[in-house]
Parts: structure tokens; sequence; C-alpha cells
């Protein structure tokens, strides 16, 4: 198995990370804004992803596997594309001055892809929208985010 690790520092108290990843409409403004569903144990997300135009290029459905409430968040993968199937996200927060890290892990990858590739530095992106929402109040989510190349 493989994974993608990244960690980034957000000057900002863990709760406010936390509530960011935690929740929908944290989600909604850090990674997609077309984001819905339960942010309970047990329960499932999804998210679509869009152009500017407001074309549908992708979508995932996570089922979320655990909540600790300023440590930790983590998803497992239900739907989306078949390399994520059965991958989980684990967002792991800890305090050290006035940053909250975040040491990010998308693991279980089956092989190492091009896609994976492309999903690490899309995971970078998005890492840093979250650190622009939570620093300044406004991410940048898609269908707003920065397109790296002809797969988004």
């Amino acid at each position: 198995m493989v994974h993608i690790i990244h960690r980034v520092g957000i000057k900002a108290a863990v709760q406010e990370v936390y509530q960011a990843l935690a929740t929908t409409k944290g989600i909604s403004n850090w990674w997609t804004k077309d984001t819905s569903g339960a942010s309970e144990i047990g329960k499932t997300v999804v998210t679509r992803f869009h152009t500017l135009e407001g074309n549908e290029v992708g979508s995932m459905q996570f089922e979320i596997q655990g909540l600790e409430p300023d440590k930790k968040v983590h998803w497992k993968f239900l739907e989306g594309p078949q390399e994520w199937m059965g991958t989980e996200v684990i967002f792991e927060l800890h305090q050290e001055e006035d940053y909250t890290i975040v040491l990010f892990r998308h693991i279980n990858w089956a092989e190492e892809v091009e896609f994976k590739a492309h999903c690490s530095m899309k995971w970078a992106i998005f890492l840093l929208s979250l650190k622009q929402l939570v620093e300044t109040g406004a991410g940048k989510p898609s269908p707003n985010d920065i397109k790296i190349d002809n797969w988004n």
C-alpha cells in the first residue's frame, strides 16, 4: 500500500481547524462548495466537483469513521474514482505555539499511479485552501480552486 502525506501549519486555534474539517459546512468552504450529508460517525458525506461553468467533473462519497474533537477526523471512501475505493483520509491535529499542525494522510492506495500524483498535488492545494479559510475567513473550494492539469 502507498500513501499521500502532507503537513501544514495553520495560525489559528485547533478548535477552528477541527470545525472546518469535521462539518459539512466547513468542508464546503475549503474542499468543494457542493458538499452534503451528515457530519456524524457512521454517516456519509457526498462531495461533487464542478467546472466554473457548472459541469460536474467528479464526485465522492465517504463515511465518517472517526471524530475526536480538536484531535482527529477520519474518513473512508465508498464511492468515487476507482483508485480511491477503500482508501481513507485522516487529519490529525495538534497545537504547536501559534499554529495548529494538520498532519494529513490519504492512505491505502493500491499502487503508485499517475492519478495518485495528481491527487497529492490537489490535496496540497486544498490544504492551503483550508489554511486560507481558517486564517482569513475565505478558502478556495471547488470550483474556485487552482487547476493544475486537464484532469480538473
